[in-house]
């Protein structure tokens, strides 16, 4: 009787952890056609809740936040700068680091202990073998956990070792309150991130084409032991929501549910991401309900034609103003630091009027002068707050005179004002 209750003990705990360890729980984010009718649904009736909501909406999420991805201007903000545990929205950064630092036509042959990874799986086996890239996109749509140890052990060497390259990586992005412990994301007291870090993270990745088609694709058809299988994406939203076009799911029970989304529609371009939903319905309904209420109050305006007037006009005024003391020459060409920019920025919709723009420049200055030398700076205003800065620069250098300087403008006056005397 005994042993029989310890068997039972021990299945209990077995099951628990098993629990504790799933991540994009395989039967609910299946792509089947059962489940695809569900999110539709629900991403309709979201869209329509957030039509009729004039003020930031309510959400389940313990930590949201969108992001402009052309000025990173935060749109709306929920506890985003609070540590929380990151699930599988990890998996961002295991696939930069993955993409930087090897072949992706490499192939990798699995060890037992990345088959045996609990959690989401690409459900490979110990001595399968398969090329990087085709990991990348077990790693990114189905959400590999087997996938990401056997990616972590192929470019890091071992678990702690690729887990230097991802925090390496978070430096030097400047994520202050992000640590990578994991190349998976399951449960970690000191594997931690928040939603502001992360939506930067997004935002790097997606600069990186590999990357960015990854994310883009609803299905796929990778290559394991020569062998073709076809994967579908776990994010709800790819395919079913107007202007989605990334990024990654995740889900563990110290994270909730996570959802890091990239939306672009006409010129607004931004990263929502929602962190500890309840369930996955509700980190669905948060994205979308985030999602559309910023794209109907805010539009991404291009300031470039007012940019380029008003320096223009301060040009014509100011150019015979400056004055450069002991210089060979009193003459400044100046230009906008902009290299054919395309300035942009968000605003409520209807505020134009709020834009200012002002130049503060220095019109004294001492010789010598090198080229491109930044001289003053336009600056964007809106609502009263600096939205961007552009350095003034002079792209021709003014030497400080020599003797020969002063000579040759002796001269040079002399025979100026010399008829002047005669008379």
């Amino acid at each position: 009787m005994t042993k029989k209750i310890l068997s039972i003990i021990t299945i209990i705990i077995f099951s628990f952890n098993i629990i504790c360890m799933a991540d994009d729980n395989i039967d609910e984010d299946e792509n089947t056609e059962e489940n695809n009718l569900i999110n539709t649904e629900i991403i309709q009736n979201a869209i329509q809740t957030a039509s009729n909501i004039s003020s930031e909406p309510k959400i389940n999420s313990r930590a949201a936040i969108v992001i402009d991805r052309n000025t990173k201007k935060i749109l709306y903000g929920k506890n985003e700068t609070s540590k929380r545990a990151m699930a599988s929205t990890t998996k961002i950064m295991t696939a930069m680091v993955v993409i930087q630092n090897t072949n992706l036509n490499n192939i990798v042959e699995i060890s037992k202990k990345a088959a045996g990874t609990g959690g989401s799986r690409l459900k490979i086996k110990a001595g399968d073998k398969i090329s990087v890239k085709d990991l990348l996109y077990g790693l990114l749509l189905r959400s590999g956990n087997d996938a990401a140890v056997a990616l972590a052990e192929y470019v890091g060497g071992d678990l702690p070792g690729f887990a230097n390259l991802m925090n390496q990586n978070a430096e030097l992005l400047n994520l202050q309150n992000t640590h990578f412990v994991t190349p998976h994301g399951l449960d970690s007291q000191e594997h931690y991130t928040t939603a502001y870090d992360l939506a930067l993270m997004a935002d790097y990745a997606l600069h990186n084409e590999v990357f960015s088609k990854i994310v883009n694709t609803k299905t796929a058809n990778i290559t394991i032991n020569g062998q073709n299988r076809v994967i579908s994406n776990t994010n709800e939203l790819l395919g079913n929501l107007n202007g989605v076009y990334g990024v990654k799911t995740g889900f563990t029970n110290g994270a909730g549910r996570c959802l890091v989304t990239s939306i672009k529609r006409g010129n607004l371009d931004i990263i929502c991401v929602v962190l500890g939903a309840d369930t996955k319905k509700d980190r669905t309904r948060d994205s979308v309900k985030l999602i559309e209420y910023i794209f109907k109050k805010y539009e991404e305006i291009t300031l470039n034609e007012k940019i380029e007037e008003t320096f223009k006009n301060w040009y014509e005024i100011n150019n015979k103003r400056i004055y450069i003391e002991k210089g060979e020459d009193n003459y400044l060409k100046l230009q906008l630091e902009l290299d054919n920019e395309k300035v942009t920025y968000p605003i409520l919709k209807g505020t134009q009027d709020n834009i200012e723009i002002k130049i503060n420049a220095n019109l004294e200055l001492k010789a010598p002068i090198e080229e491109n030398s930044c001289i003053g700076k336009l600056i964007i205003n809106y609502n009263g707050e600096i939205a961007k800065e552009i350095n003034i620069i002079n792209t021709n250098k003014v030497n400080k005179k020599n003797m020969k300087s002063y000579i040759l403008e002796f001269i040079n006056n002399y025979n100026k004002y010399l008829p002047e005397i005669i008379k």
